[in-house]
């Protein structure tokens, strides 16, 4: 169990990176509420962000988006509706978007796939 936490760990720590480059500012990790969490809160243009990061080994058990379940986006739908109270946020747009990783040939290198509108998705 430990590894896959340092394995997720780094997940979020490139998708920040390659979120903050893209220019958005990080406004919360790994936010809880009850027995769940956001990997990451940010804004970027006015628009609140909750992203959902996942970090694969390798595409031996599919790509990472594939893990982006119905019952996940439900549940991550929940978190920012009190994510959102919490922080009387009532008058910006949001946004679900998901960020894939994968080591990239020498592990030191990643493929980072940026899906905005998860929910559409």
């Amino acid at each position: 169990m430990a590894f896959n936490k340092v394995f997720g760990n780094l997940g979020e720590i490139v998708a920040i990176k390659k979120l903050k480059d893209e220019g958005y500012k990080i406004l919360a990790e790994n936010y809880t509420y009850g027995k769940g969490e956001i990997d990451i809160i940010a804004e970027k243009d006015d628009v609140v962000v909750f992203i959902e990061v996942k970090y694969r080994n390798s595409l031996n058990f599919g790509s990472p988006i594939d893990s982006y379940t119905r019952s996940k986006a439900k549940q991550i739908r929940k978190i920012a509706e009190a994510y959102l109270y919490q922080k009387e946020i009532t008058n910006k747009e949001i946004r679900f978007d998901f960020v894939g990783i994968v080591p990239a040939g020498d592990n030191i290198k990643f493929e980072v796939e940026h899906i905005k509108n998860v929910m559409d998705y």
